[in-house]
């Protein structure tokens, strides 16, 4: 996962590696997708079904869980190799609610430093239209070297 050997985005190797990365579980339920990665930008996808409240509307907490996903990433490349990426902080602010279709999240890096690392993420419809702004701070910690 060094950043430095990141395959250029548009380019099969890049499809293939984001492929491989490894999003968890939870993720993998939502049907979260990457599709691109760097420690400066971060965008995914996640679709409406089967993450939506009771009245049909896209969840509140579905949209946090991209929002934290997509940050974590670019946190975890930017700390790698030395340094695990850990959420401190998130917080978001819901303008408007989707039914259907797919949602894009867009994590930009606002602060990329030695000890953390702070992401603002905006989740958009299929129109275009803001849904969600998310911000997400991480600490990066040292790897523990096993001595």
């Amino acid at each position: 996962m060094d950043p430095k050997n990141l395959p250029a985005t548009d380019t099969p190797e890049h499809a293939d590696f984001l492929r491989q990365f490894p999003m968890g579980d939870l993720n993998d339920k939502m049907g979260v997708q990457l599709l691109e990665v760097s420690p400066e930008r971060v965008v995914g996808t996640m679709p409406v079904k089967g993450n939506t409240q009771p009245y049909g509307l896209l969840h509140g907490g579905a949209s946090v869980v991209l929002a934290e996903s997509l940050g974590s990433v670019g946190s975890a490349m930017h700390a790698s190799p030395d340094r695990l990426a850990v959420g401190v902080d998130i917080n978001a602010t819901h303008h408007r609610s989707a039914r259907d279709g797919v949602v894009t999240g867009t994590a930009t890096a606002v602060h990329l430093g030695r000890s953390s690392a702070c992401y603002e993420v905006v989740i958009t419809d299929e129109q275009g239209r803001r849904l969600c702004t998310a911000r997400i701070t991480c600490a990066l910690v040292p790897v523990k070297k096993d001595a």
